[in-house]
């Protein structure tokens, strides 16, 4: 189904906005709101049916959603001045008001600005959803128990991954009911594609005997057919609920990062001249993740040319103002520099989406930097609440905690960042956070193991050379110390005892002075 209105045309099947023959990059939330007021235009549409239809009965604030309008008339060429085709209606909602006509994909009109073949690796001819953001379904968990009881023990497993990444606020999940429609049904994978428009699916197996349980789980490319992630979970059934919990927090924090290198893979497949913002995001994340320089230097520049597009986009200004902060805590950007971009990109993010987890780790990661410890806390407080599986955000919530002074909480979020994504490309980091705490503690064998294991991920990572040279030197062991230190000066090559003093936010003066002193001590100068 397409709607055709003033001189433009969405398209339901396609998942497009375009207008004439361009191409109108367009959010997901963004984009089924559209389709929402337009299928709904012989009425006024409340905040209440916009959220039930939308947002799937999820909590959302005004901002948000006065948010989401307002990129829906940006695309349309329209403004809350003129509501031309999106009207506010006081105290009752808001209405399409723009002329539609309807055209079906069986109607024998001129297809308007088909995509050329080489835009998307999904054939011109298919009838498959291609979203700015993927959709995903979680399909009900086989019972292979042979226990009709055992029923709501899987059932409850496939809602609770449901919820959880339904806290993804950068993808569409398919809800509940729809998904548990296939429940007890074989259907082929085409049909799936076809009638829930999604392209990836979630699919797994629920084994029980006696007190022992094994559940599978795996991430299925739903256009190609392509596995993209599989794992089995065998577990002693003592609390029942407690490893229904454990089991969700792992396949959901095991699945992200698998979505973000799939994206990234489709995005690659396309020419630099038709990527959205969406498929920018996706590029600069791959390059995020590998943590050097040079690839933290590429993704911002690849941010900046998807907040040129969208200049709401709350996840690309959200990313940008970490990779910024992370820039700096390496060593690679000016500090002050750094944190004035980072500011103003992690406010920018809050303000385009107050419940996006990523903007409040931005908030999280700024805010030492501008002598706001606590705050940062609470930023990264927020965003553990919005999306508890955020490896990240339990990372830096971790080392902030020890940088002032609360080092076993620290080392406690540090370790729950690698339980929950122990594949992940920044565990490296978080050995070194987890590292940094022992030092905190005293504990400098723990520290040199730790961030020993860090360096051994990432032979260039700088915060482990760091804690490695500080830990060795107060364990007696300068030998170590001193050969650390070269590597250390190896990969920052600008590190002084005046760049620590000065670039380091360590919240207490005590854990200054004592890594101060490590250092000195190595031989830094």
């Amino acid at each position: 189904m397409q709607f055709l209105f003033a001189d433009h045309v969405l398209d339901i099947e396609r998942r497009e906005l375009r207008r004439g023959s361009t191409l109108i990059a367009v959010e997901p939330q963004v984009f089924d709101l559209l389709t929402y007021l337009l299928e709904n235009r012989d009425r006024v549409v409340s905040r209440d049916d916009l959220i039930a239809s939308v947002w799937r009965g999820r909590a959302v604030s005004d901002s948000t959603l006065d948010s989401r309008i307002n990129a829906a008339r940006r695309a349309l060429g329209d403004s809350g001045r003129e509501q031309r085709l999106i009207r506010t209606i006081p105290r009752r909602g808001i209405r399409f008001v723009g002329d539609v006509c309807t055209r079906s994909e069986s109607d024998d009109a001129e297809p308007i600005a088909a995509p050329s073949p080489g835009d998307d690796q999904v054939p011109a001819s298919s009838s498959l959803p291609r979203p700015g953001g993927p959709a995903i379904a979680v399909l009900p968990f086989l019972n292979m128990s042979g226990e009709p009881e055992q029923v709501y023990f899987s059932d409850g497993i496939s809602e609770d991954i449901i919820i959880a990444l339904s806290r993804l606020r950068w993808f569409l999940v398919i809800g509940r009911n729809s998904s548990f429609a296939y429940e007890g049904r074989s259907v082929h994978l085409r049909q799936l594609v076809e009638e829930l428009g999604v392209g990836y699916l979630v699919e797994g197996s629920v084994r029980k005997s006696g007190d022992r349980v094994r559940i599978t789980a795996q991430l299925n490319d739903a256009v190609t057919g392509r596995q993209l992630w599989a794992e089995r979970y065998d577990r002693n059934l003592s609390d029942i609920f407690a490893v229904q919990d454990e089991i969700t927090d792992a396949i959901v924090a095991a699945i992200e990062p698998q979505l973000y290198a799939a994206e990234h893979f489709r995005a690659r497949r396309r020419a630099p001249e038709n990527l959205d913002a969406w498929h920018l995001v996706m590029r600069a994340l791959a390059h995020f993740w590998r943590v050097t320089g040079e690839d933290n230097a590429m993704a911002q520049r690849l941010l900046e040319q998807a907040i040129a597009i969208d200049p709401n986009y709350a996840q690309a200004l959200a990313v940008l103002a970490v990779s910024h902060i992370f820039g700096a805590r390496m060593g690679w950007e000016d500090v002050a520099a750094a944190t004035t971009i980072a500011e103003r990109a992690a406010f920018a993010a809050f303000r385009a989406d107050s419940e996006d987890p990523w903007a409040h780790l931005a908030l999280g990661c700024a805010y030492p930097y501008l002598g706001r410890i606590e705050d940062s806390l609470a930023a990264f407080e927020s965003a553990l609440r919005l999306n508890p599986n955020f490896s990240l955000a339990q990372g830096c919530y971790g080392l902030v905690l020890s940088w002032c002074g609360r080092w076993r909480e620290g080392a406690e979020a540090v370790r729950r960042a690698l339980r929950l994504s122990p594949r992940d490309p920044f565990s490296a980091i978080y050995y070194g956070i987890a590292g940094y705490a022992a030092f905190v503690e005293r504990d400098y064998d723990e520290a040199i193991r730790l961030s020993r294991e860090g360096i051994r991920q990432r032979n260039d990572f700088v915060g482990g050379y760091r804690v490695l040279t500080a830990a060795a030197a107060m364990a007696g062991d300068l030998d170590l110390a001193r050969t650390t230190l070269q590597e250390l000066r190896r990969v920052q090559p600008n590190i002084s005892l005046a760049w620590a003093e000065s670039q380091l936010p360590l919240e207490e003066e005590g854990a200054r002075q004592h890594f101060l002193e490590a250092l000195r001590r190595a031989g830094l100068d």
